[in-house]
C-alpha cells in the first residue's frame, strides 16, 4: 500500500501529499522553459519576501508556459492523444480525476489522489515519457533533449468548493488565454471538449 507523505519538499516548491483532498496539478515538458532564463529568474526572485516571490513564480511560470516556448510537441494530436489515454486509463485506480488539459507544452490535471501524488505523477511521467518518446520518433517529431518531461511538478490543494470551480476553470480556459482557441469546449485535448470533467 502506497502511503501519503503529508507535507514534503523536492526542490524549492513544497508540495502536500495525502488522500481526501484534491489537487490542481501541472507538469511540463523538458524544454518549456529555458533553463538559463530561470537561473536568473530564480535570483531576481530570491531578492523578494517570501509571499510575494511565490505569487510571482507562479504569475511568470504560467505566462511563460502559455507562450508555447520549446518543442510543443504534446499539439501534435498523436501524441496528446497517448497522454489523453494514460490520464483516463488510471482514472478510479490511482486517482479520481476532475478536469484536464493538455497544452502545446504542459499538463493540468484536477485529481483527487487515492494513492501518494508523488508516485501518481511519476508513473504518469513515466508511462507517457515512453510512449510519446517513441511515437514521436516515429513521426519525425521534434522532442526535448534533455528527457522528455522536467523532474519536478507543481501541485497545490483545493482549500474549498470555490478554490474548486475556480481551478476547473483556469483548466480549461487555459487554451482560450493562450489563443489556441475561440471557447474552452472547442479545444479537442481537455475534459470540458469531452464533457468529461466533474465539478
Amino acid at each position: 500500500m502506497d502511503t501519503f507523505k503529508g507535507w514534503y519538499w523536492r526542490g524549492y516548491l513544497p508540495h502536500l501529499d495525502a488522500g481526501d483532498i484534491v489537487q490542481s496539478v501541472t507538469f511540463r515538458l523538458s524544454d518549456s522553459l529555458p533553463q538559463e532564463n530561470l537561473r536568473e529568474f530564480e535570483l531576481l526572485l530570491a531578492q523578494l519576501p517570501e509571499e510575494k516571490a511565490k505569487l510571482e513564480r507562479r504569475t511568470s511560470m504560467e505566462r511563460w508556459l502559455d507562450a508555447g516556448m520549446g518543442c510543443g510537441v504534446l499539439r501534435h494530436a498523436e501524441i496528446a492523444e497517448l497522454v489523453e489515454e494514460a490520464l483516463l486509463r488510471f482514472d478510479g485506480e490511482r486517482y479520481r480525476l476532475i478536469a484536464w488539459c493538455i497544452m502545446p507544452n504542459h499538463v493540468h490535471l484536477l485529481i483527487e489522489p487515492l494513492i501518494s501524488l508523488a508516485l501518481i505523477v511519476q508513473r504518469l511521467k513515466s508511462w507517457t515519457a515512453r510512449a510519446c518518446m517513441e511515437k514521436a520518433v516515429q513521426l519525425g517529431l521534434p522532442i526535448p533533449k534533455q528527457g522528455f518531461w522536467m523532474r519536478e511538478y507543481w501541485d497545490r490543494f483545493i482549500r474549498n468548493d470555490q478554490h474548486l470551480h475556480q481551478a476547473i476553470d483556469y483548466i480549461h480556459t487555459n487554451p482560450v488565454k493562450a489563443g489556441l482557441c475561440a471557447d474552452a469546449e472547442a479545444w479537442r485535448w481537455s475534459s470540458a471538449y469531452q464533457g468529461y470533467w466533474r465539478g
